[in-house]
């Protein structure tokens, strides 16, 4: 039995949910090219801006326009009196789709992508294929955006860099005080950097490697010390700290693949499956609420 709330259902497939200046939770539905911002608390839904294309991860620059990743043309755009456009193009680093971005209280944008053709390779090979220890995936570079939409590549031969979390740094290794947390989905683990004042990232170390448990690390939230984990292939959430440690798992009705904390609440976003195949032509996905308090 699921520990969540659906709050909403009808999407085709959720992805980069982020807590808004305004307090709303903001997220994308990748097939039905829309980001749209809930109220958490009245349910209440409004679309944000629709474009041809597929959006992913979102932020915000310290003026409050709203950064979208637009995935199938590898860029980045900005919301400018209700139309979105090109901030930055990362087509020059991202070999396959871009995908999730976070961006910091300076306006400093890190930006995914596959790397490879994930489904394309899982038809072709099959899932259990990638969980083989043997299982030697294309590494892609995680591409760093300054707020003037400059690109360069911040770190490279990540598998799969997926969600990301900045936490804070209690040893002092870093030059800002935090530490970027890293998912690598296809490597199943965590992977942590010292972020320096200018973005700049160093000190490359394993987080947590999860890969026993099960965990295709997809989005994640930051938490405290811990971060909260998308599975990618179990229909739950886990809060894990430095090390793999699970503090906390919760259930959801269907497969989890993205994460937000917003307030006191925990937010899902669920589906039956990642594969366009499955999701595209439907609108199963879900957005589903936990109470952390």
């Amino acid at each position: 039995m699921a520990d969540t709330t659906v709050l909403r259902d009808g999407l085709h497939f959720g992805e980069g949910p982020r807590r808004g200046p305004d307090g709303r939770l903001y997220y994308s539905d990748f097939y039905a090219g829309e980001v749209h911002a809930l109220d958490l608390a009245t349910g209440d839904d409004e679309l944000v801006v629709a474009f041809d294309g597929q959006p992913s991860g979102l932020g915000w620059l310290p003026d409050g326009r709203l950064l979208v990743v637009s995935m199938l043309d590898r860029t980045v755009r900005r919301l400018e009196d209700g139309e979105l456009v090109l901030h930055a193009d990362i087509s020059d680093i991202a070999t396959f789709h871009a995908n999730d971005m976070l961006v910091d209280g300076e306006g400093r944008a890190y930006v995914g992508n596959f790397g490879f053709d994930l489904h394309g390779l899982i038809d072709e090979v099959g899932l259990p294929r990638l969980l083989e220890p043997d299982f030697a995936p294309e590494g892609a570079s995680l591409a760093l955006v300054q707020p003037d939409g400059s690109v360069s590549v911040a770190v490279e031969d990540l598998k799969f860099p997926n969600g990301m979390a900045l936490l804070p740094d209690p040893a002092g290794e870093s030059e800002s005080g935090t530490t970027l947390v890293v998912a690598e989905t296809v490597a199943f683990k965590l992977t942590a950097f010292s972020v320096d004042l200018d973005g700049s990232l160093r000190g490359r170390r394993v987080w947590a490697d999860v890969k026993e448990l099960g965990i295709a690390p997809d989005g994640i939230a930051g938490d405290g010390d811990g971060v909260w984990v998308a599975p990618a292939l179990q229909p739950a959430v886990f809060r894990v700290t430095e090390g793999g440690e699970v503090t906390h798992r919760v259930e959801t009705t269907q497969t989890c693949f993205a994460v937000a904390v917003v307030g006191d609440k925990l937010v899902c976003l669920t589906a039956p499956d990642s594969h366009p195949n499955v999701v595209k032509p439907e609108r199963l996905g879900k957005i589903e609420v936990y109470e952390l308090s």
